[in-house]
């Protein structure tokens, strides 16, 4: 015959022996919470598409729209990890014979672990796109911030079509200057003139005594300018130009700058939403595990009104 203290001992072996990860709830808890998780940020993308607008000076402004998506995101961590903690903990078994600090490690274990679970489940299925569109926009400020020296330039000699298809024209151009009075057409001198400025601003933006003379003379002959005044034009219009790549090169590191700046913040809040999730997990874990415990099945329930 069996005794009470044999069930007892046996009851108590078999609560040792057994596992206290219950990872049919833990799946069960980062299912709803992948889920509820993909329902809220759809949600939020829709409303986003909403309160924005191509118009200039319509809809919500950049900064109220970035505010609102990292609120969105955090009120998304929290109530899908809080889903899927409640569930992980309200579905686990009950642990007989364990003490109630081992039961509140366990409940917050499984409520870190579904939200772990799910979010390792969400990465998964977004990091692809997610990485591609933070990649793509630090090499696109990479290539802004290195090609912002030769913007200027590289927009004139494409509209010439002369520096890109002939590296070496603007030493053949050397080849046919002489000391008189220049004698080239109306098109080969805007060729000319382009190879020189897009040397001079790509090369430190310093223009060389010969091309400064070489110019003066083209301007002279076509605007019929003494040559002090055309040298004085020469030194104008460059000097304009030399101060449109200056404003370019500011602007590009502005840009990338702010870039930078925007990405850090975007992986600081981030973070922070996934710990918040993290956090609401488990304690939501602990409050369904304890509703969990609570429960009181119908045949004990009857055996003791029996009683």
């Amino acid at each position: 015959m069996i005794t009470t203290s044999e069930t007892h001992s046996t009851s108590i072996v078999e609560a040792q022996s057994r596992s206290g990860v219950s990872w049919a709830a833990i799946f069960a808890g980062a299912a709803g919470a992948a889920a509820l998780s993909l329902i809220l940020v759809l949600l939020g993308i829709g409303l986003g598409f909403s309160a924005v607008s191509p118009w200039v000076g319509d809809g919500m402004s950049a900064k109220g729209l970035g505010i609102s998506t990292i609120v969105w995101l955090a009120l998304t961590q929290i109530i899908a990890s809080g889903l899927g903690g409640y569930l992980a903990g309200r579905l686990r078994v009950k642990w007989a014979s364990v003490h109630g600090d081992e039961v509140y490690f366990r409940d917050t274990a499984h409520g870190f672990l579904a939200w772990a679970v799910a979010t390792l489940v969400t990465a998964t299925l977004v990091v692809g796109s997610v990485s591609s569109i933070v990649a793509g926009g630090v090499q696109a400020g990479a290539q802004v911030a290195a090609g912002a020296a030769g913007g200027v330039t590289a927009a004139a000699t494409a509209a010439s079509g002369s520096q890109g298809s002939d590296p070496y024209g603007y030493f053949v151009d050397t080849l046919f200057r002489g000391d008189g009075t220049v004698t080239v057409n109306e098109d080969a001198a805007q060729v000319a003139v382009t190879r020189i400025m897009a040397r001079a601003l790509s090369n430190g933006g310093q223009l060389s005594g010969e091309d400064r003379q070489y110019l003066a003379q083209l301007v002279s002959q076509r605007t019929n300018l003494a040559p002090a005044q055309a040298e004085q034009r020469v030194d104008q219009v460059f000097a304009q130009a030399r101060q449109a790549v200056d404003d370019a090169k500011k602007a590009a590191r502005e840009a990338a700058d702010a870039a930078s700046k925007a990405a850090a913040l975007s992986a600081l809040w981030m973070f922070i939403a996934l710990l918040c999730g993290a956090f609401f997990a488990s304690l939501a874990a602990t409050y369904g595990g304890r509703r969990r415990d609570a429960v009181v099945l119908v045949d004990d329930y009857v055996s003791a009104q029996v009683r």
